[in-house]
């Protein structure tokens, strides 16, 4: 680390390189020595203010507290059909199950679970975010902040099901996905917390991955003091454009069958794209560690057609240009953000990934036109996605660059995204980052309250062959709790369990540099610096 930077200012000391396996390996797993060590002063004295089953006839408006029950230390059992391994579960402590259904509208049906430990509260409450447009209460999210003494909950965002088709003929349901339920469930869960504990809630935090993203920043910028810290992971914040650029392909390709790329076109171009840009962070690794400065060309592996199976036809580069391109919105004048190169391993043969095209189309099928018969054989990229937007008029799209109130008040919110993102592209948040920071007038004004974090070789929300585990929460809560904001987040890769590799993710627009010593797979031999691209 630069000589100027104090170990202090990181989130977690390195290890030394000898114990690396060690320390980084215990980092992924519920941390209860952590957790007893910040709580072992108040458990004595936790008292509850009122019984589970009184939480029952609690009185808040737009809310009805359906079912109250006790759940013993590791007896939890998911409802039947939850495909999520029963161990997942087996170390939970004793807690408060709390359904409740939230109606902040005539036709809302939000419904929300809130859990709270009985005797390990840790004075803080977490909310998880969701996924796609699947409504359902995320039970396998809660047990985590549950397992770390938090009160917790979450939302099944006021539908059932996997598809947009909730939103025909219920657009205040499309509300309620959009961005009330979050907030509505943050409201009542504290206002049980309060009610249930007789010591005051402390600390409120949300985090989320991919349409759990999209929800955290769109409670930094609608509701700012629903949370004191947010975490927003590979966050979906252009949702249509997301869904534009996505069917944008996959309507070329399946018009265009001979442009498709198969996975050995996919693998070829992925290992072409190493060869040109992994070098660019100071170390060859079978990472790239900056792909937004890579100036990959796959116009160098054209050949023609007696030459196919090393090389791509004219069709297929012309393909491979089209997702890494970025298309202007002529309404708006932004970039709708394609893929970078080091993510070809997760395209597929339409282009971006099945879940990308999927909620795309459920996003102009449902959203958009109303029209369940509506294929992607309609559309049309420039009429569409502006009519998308004008449809969805910040209801979905996260894309206010405005946390003055987020930030005014104190709030700290770390994003983070995998620069091998094959499914939301990761140039949707360097985009992001960069037009908040211009709006508060340069980084130095919300570097102390918003911090980005790409992270090389990791794929959607996890995966891939970079360092992809990593604790954003400890982080978070340290800068929201003793103001240490995080210099750098450690993150690790494991095969078969065993660590193999480990390196600084670096707020952007650092990024981590190898400082030319010691093995490339250890984090500590690399540095977070600006490089030229």
């Amino acid at each position: 680390m630069p000589n100027n930077m104090s170990n202090i200012q990181k989130f977690m000391v390195r290890p030394e390189s000898k114990a690396l396996k060690k320390d980084y390996s215990e980092l992924s797993m519920p941390i209860k020595s952590i957790f007893l060590f910040l709580t072992s002063a108040s458990l004595s004295t936790l008292t509850l203010a009122q019984s589970c089953e009184d939480l029952q006839s609690i009185a808040l408006p737009n809310v009805l507290v359906e079912k109250t029950e006790m759940v013993g230390a590791g007896s939890f059992v998911p409802p039947a059909g939850v495909r999520i391994s029963p161990e997942t579960y087996q170390e939970l402590p004793e807690f408060c199950r709390v359904s409740m259904l939230l109606t902040p509208s005539v036709d809302s049906d939000i419904h929300v679970e809130l859990w709270l430990p009985i005797e390990t509260w840790n004075g803080k409450y977490l909310a998880v975010g969701n996924g796609a447009f699947t409504g359902n209460i995320r039970h396998s999210a809660m047990a985590m902040p549950l397992s770390r003494g938090y009160a917790t909950s979450s939302t099944d965002t006021g539908h059932l099901g996997n598809t947009a088709s909730f939103a025909l003929g219920h657009p205040e349901k499309v509300y309620d996905f959009g961005w009330r339920s979050v907030h509505e469930m943050a409201v009542a869960s504290k206002a049980v917390i309060d009610a249930f504990y007789s010591q005051a809630l402390q600390y409120s935090y949300f985090t989320g991955c991919s349409a759990g993203g999209r929800q955290a920043m769109k409670e930094a910028q609608r509701f700012p003091g629903d949370f004191n810290g947010i975490v927003a992971g590979a966050p979906g914040l252009d949702w249509t454009g997301r869904a534009a650029a996505a069917l944008r392909i996959e309507a070329h390709l399946v018009s265009n069958p001979p442009a498709q790329l198969r996975q050995s076109d996919r693998e070829l171009l992925y290992r072409t794209a190493l060869d040109f840009c992994d070098a660019t962070d100071g170390v060859q690794d079978g990472l790239i560690g900056s792909p937004a400065g890579c100036n990959f060309d796959p116009g160098v592996l054209q050949c023609d057609a007696e030459n196919a199976g090393a090389c791509l036809s004219q069709a297929q580069v012309n393909t491979a240009q089209m997702i890494y391109s970025s298309p202007i919105n002529s309404r708006t004048g932004r970039e709708i953000t394609g893929l970078l190169p080091g993510s070809e391993i997760g395209w597929t043969d339409l282009g971006w990934t099945a879940s990308a095209r999927a909620t795309g189309l459920d996003q102009y099928r449902y959203l958009v036109y109303a029209d369940e018969s509506w294929a992607v054989d309609q559309f049309r990229f420039e009429f569409d996605i502006a009519r998308a937007e004008r449809k969805d008029d910040d209801t979905l799209n996260a894309l206010s660059p405005d946390l003055f109130e987020f930030i005014e008040g104190g709030g700290k919110l770390i994003a983070y995204h995998g620069w091998a993102d094959p499914q939301i592209s990761p140039s949707n948040a360097t985009q992001y980052y960069e037009r908040v920071a211009q709006v508060h007038r340069g980084r130095d004004n919300i570097h102390d309250s918003f911090r980005l974090f790409m992270a090389p070789g990791m794929g959607h929300c996890a995966g891939g062959p970079g360092p992809n585990s990593f604790d954003a929460l400890a982080a978070l809560e340290t800068w929201v709790e003793n103001d240490l904001a995080p210099d750098e987040i450690i993150a690790v890769h494991r095969t078969n369990g065993v660590v193999d590799r480990s390196r600084p993710l670096c707020p952007y627009p650092e990024v981590s540099v190898y400082d030319g010593s010691g093995s490339a797979d250890e984090a500590e031999n690399f540095v977070c610096q600006r490089i030229n691209q």
